[in-house]
């Protein structure tokens, strides 16, 4: 009930961000003013009788605004889209308590349009804008990281890589549809794998009470960067109502493999069963990270900025997964499993890169996996509709990793080194109350905590607990 699913025949969606995107958003929000013309659902899901929309363009949004308290946390940012870290954290040091956005959903505001071409085609589009409620800030996981610059996990607030980095628009395509070919859509998009992890999540991507949501990593098939990718081409169809089929490339901008990407899917649903199998593939995916202090010190004879410039950790990543679900009224039964492995690039890297939203990798580690890594996510969940208007959700999300260490550390199983085996634990309940399609309250909480090597450079605590309340507002 609270998915984020789209308009369009294809999982398609995104968002993102910036005042530009802003103005050109408030500029076209007179279409607003006109009496709305039905049409099909919009992006927060409301229906199309109660839509924002005129001549086929559908203005809507979303502000998810709420009250967290975590037990070992850092400070909350005014830029990352959840604002708290949510599950532990390597500068966790201290009980925190404040507002924090997008709980359940992202906030956003956005336009998306079908138009009528000729029989069952039609042409679509979408632009959207992330935006952090509590602070009046543009989403940007990338200024949380360079505010950072030069800080120790004592005294940093909270910091993590994502996809949202200021860009005017986080969501930007354009495509065709029909009902019985599918849709095929260019510009910048969620990727195929995010949209399945989304759908297949008990949670429906909430960053405050799903380890899917609160870590983009095993959407982005490696990378949080790599949630929503720009330049992408896009093809996702349904036959029969029964398979499901899909796939994507990203193009780079020139020659070779380097900074492309490959994903597909192929699916089937029938009497309340889904599942999907996936495949991914990402060339020289970045997962960035705030400079050291030695780092900032070196900027000035390397030219770059420290406003502007991180740090970045480059792999190629190739990921499979199966997901699925099973509804029987009133209950709905999620599983799912995602198998990520990083490699050294093969196409490397160099220090000046320019990274989504300008940023610069001012330094770049092309070799952090002489032997492959591998993190294996594995979740179960159950919605249960006590009523129309209540959902009541409970998840287990449970993380591995194999130990791809070298030398003395090769096969350990201890804090000692990041290269170590060890694994993460999530258990998360949460409760959402629906007033109507446009208001609803909610309220649950999230434990985590890191073992072994995953528990490496957590000089604080290993564990979190998050409970947190909150309304949300869609239009």
């Amino acid at each position: 009930m609270n998915d984020v699913r789209g308009i369009f025949s294809g999982p398609t969606k995104g968002a993102g961000a910036s005042w530009l995107g802003c103005s050109a958003l408030i500029m076209l929000s007179a279409l607003a003013a006109v009496p709305a013309i039905a049409q099909q659902k919009t992006g927060p899901g409301v229906p199309a009788d109660d839509s924002l929309t005129w001549h086929g363009i559908t203005l809507y949004g979303v502000i998810d605004i709420g009250l967290q308290y975590d037990t070992n946390g850092a400070p909350f940012s005014d830029y990352r889209p959840a604002a708290s870290g949510n599950i532990v954290q390597k500068n966790s040091r201290q009980s925190v308590f404040g507002a924090t956005p997008s709980n359940m959903g992202q906030s956003r505001v956005g336009l998306q349009g079908v138009e009528p071409l000729a029989g069952d085609w039609s042409a679509v589009f979408r632009i959207e804008t992330f935006f952090n409620p509590q602070s009046g800030e543009i989403a940007n996981s990338l200024k949380s990281l360079t505010v950072n610059n030069g800080r120790t996990p004592a005294n940093s607030t909270t910091n993590l890589d994502g996809s949202a980095a200021g860009q005017p628009f986080q969501t930007a395509f354009v495509g065709v549809k029909s009902n019985e070919f599918g849709t095929l859509t260019f510009g910048r998009q969620l990727t195929i794998l995010t949209e399945g992890t989304i759908k297949y999540d008990p949670n429906y991507d909430s960053s405050a009470f799903g380890l899917i949501g609160a870590s983009g990593t095993y959407q982005g098939g490696g990378s949080s960067e790599d949630k929503r990718v720009d330049s992408m081409l896009k093809y996702d169809a349904t036959f029969a109502d029964i398979v499901h089929v899909g796939a994507l490339y990203k193009f780079n901008g020139s020659n070779g493999g380097a900074n492309t990407a490959f994903q597909a899917v192929i699916g089937a649903q029938y009497a309340g069963a889904s599942i999907d199998a996936f495949y991914s593939k990402f060339n020289d995916a970045i997962s960035a990270s705030a400079l050291t202090e030695t780092q900032v010190n070196e900027l000035p004879k390397l030219g770059y900025s420290v406003t502007n410039s991180v740090a970045a950790t480059i792999s190629d990543n190739t990921a499979f997964a199966v997901m699925a679900l099973y509804k029987i009224d009133p209950v709905k039964f999620f599983a799912g499993y995602d198998h990520i492995k990083f490699a050294n690039p093969t196409d490397p890297l160099s220090a000046g890169f320019s990274d989504i939203g300008g940023y610069t990798l001012a330094f770049v580690n092309n070799d952090a996996y002489s032997l492959s890594k591998t993190l294996q996510m594995y979740w179960v969940g159950v919605r249960y509709t006590v009523m129309p208007n209540l959902d009541l959700t409970t998840a287990y999300y449970g993380v591995q990793q194999n130990a791809y260490g070298t030398g003395k550390v090769a096969g350990c199983n201890t804090t000692a080194n990041s290269a170590c085996s060890g694994n993460l634990q999530a258990y998360s309940f949460d409760a959402d109350y629906f007033f109507n399609h446009h208001f609803d309250a909610y309220a649950g909480i999230m434990y985590s905590g890191v073992h072994d090597g995953l528990a490496n450079g957590y000089a604080f605590h290993t564990t979190n607990m998050n409970p947190t309340i909150g309304v949300r507002y869609k239009f």
